[in-house]
């Protein structure tokens, strides 16, 4: 069987805002998808782009979960004790990680996706749980974990976390992930919509893109196109506050956060 390697997509980010003032925009990015138990092997070591350490563009593990270093486990001790903690003992396939890198050393992600897979010889190894790791402008973190999902079928995780000052910390998302390969290129999905109430969605959201290797020359299109995306990630976050505001979109202040750092689905 062959070691899953490295991706990186080159998609789009888009938002809509359809209450209480419609708002839409939509930009280009990439992002990461990393096996990260395949990652662990000494191979890794020799990738073209730079894992745990400084370069133009990296992934560090401490920039998520609770910002262990490699030396206690790194990110994936972090989330095998937290699926364990809530019950999710056969996740033990790979981990695919779609997340965002940093850029010339700095980084900021927004939404991150664990895709947990159980083991290969166990039902051929499906998707097993999803963990949606939020972080917002605050420093602040928050994971919603989503037992049992499948691809294409909608998940519901009630609100519980502060990201946007335009969206009172109420209601629910509705999750919907997909992977799929169309005309031999592999793409993936990932749907985030949030909704006051079963009826009503408020923001519909969603980052798409076209997976390939991580080679080197997929790094240089990269750096090339987008030489300061995470930069650019926390200025449009930023600019379009400004947008809202300006259109006279209700502003919630920031509530205190949750204490439990992981939240479960609901169902409807």
């Amino acid at each position: 069987m062959l070691t899953p390697q490295a991706l990186i997509g080159f998609g789009q980010v888009r938002h809509t805002r359809l209450s209480p003032q419609h708002h839409a925009f939509a930009y280009p990015t990439y992002f990461l998808m990393l096996p990260l138990r395949s990652l662990k092997s000494a191979a890794s070591q020799h990738a073209p782009w730079s894992i745990n350490r400084p370069g133009w563009l990296s992934f560090f593990e401490q920039d998520h979960g609770d910002g262990r270093a490699p030396a206690q486990g790194g990110a994936l001790a972090w989330l095998d004790e937290l699926l364990l903690r809530e019950g999710v003992a056969d996740a033990v396939g790979e981990v695919w990680l779609h997340t965002t890198p940093r850029v010339l050393g700095y980084s900021f992600k927004p939404v991150s996706f664990w895709y947990c897979h159980r083991a290969a010889d166990d039902q051929g190894g499906a998707l097993r749980a999803i963990v949606v790791e939020v972080n917002n402008t605050f420093g602040e973190r928050h994971c919603y974990l989503l037992d049992t999902p499948r691809w294409g079928v909608e998940q519901r995780a009630d609100k519980v976390f502060h990201v946007s000052p335009f969206n009172a910390v109420t209601g629910h998302y509705r999750f919907r992930f997909l992977r799929s390969t169309q005309a031999g290129r592999e793409r993936t999905l990932a749907c985030i919509d949030y909704h006051h109430d079963s009826d009503n969605a408020v923001l519909q959201t969603s980052v798409s893109g076209t997976l390939e290797p991580l080679t080197r020359s997929a790094l240089r299109r990269a750096l090339w196109r987008y030489p300061l995306m995470t930069l650019g990630v926390v200025l449009h976050i930023h600019t379009q506050a400004l947008r809202l505001w300006l259109k006279k979109v209700p502003f919630f202040r920031k509530p205190t956060p949750p204490e439990a750092l992981v939240s479960r689905q609901s169902h409807p």
